[in-house]
């Protein structure tokens, strides 16, 4: 994968050369977290909601789920309620 023609298809073609100076290719994208675009220096909360959104859009629909998917869309907890009927 061309992650940098995918930067400019987002455009966020300005972290071009940000992924490349820290070795991030197509084989290290779908792992990518929220604290990993921090660390890359990413302050932009929308760029790196928008970049999370996209990795996990890549990744194939049935499979294991990396940590970004769970920072893109929190999902609620399932509770099993009872009625007591006195």
């Amino acid at each position: 994968m061309d992650v940098a023609q995918w930067l400019r298809n987002l455009n966020l073609g300005e972290y071009e050369a940000l992924f490349r100076d820290n070795h991030i290719d197509g084989s290290v994208l779908s792992a990518l977290t929220n604290e990993d675009l921090k660390d890359l220096g990413i302050a932009s909360v929308g760029h790196r909601h928008k970049l999370l959104e996209a990795i996990v859009a890549l990744r194939p629909k049935s499979g294991p789920q990396h940590p970004a998917a769970d920072q893109v869309a929190p999902t609620a907890e399932r509770r099993q309620l009872t009625c007591n009927q006195n």
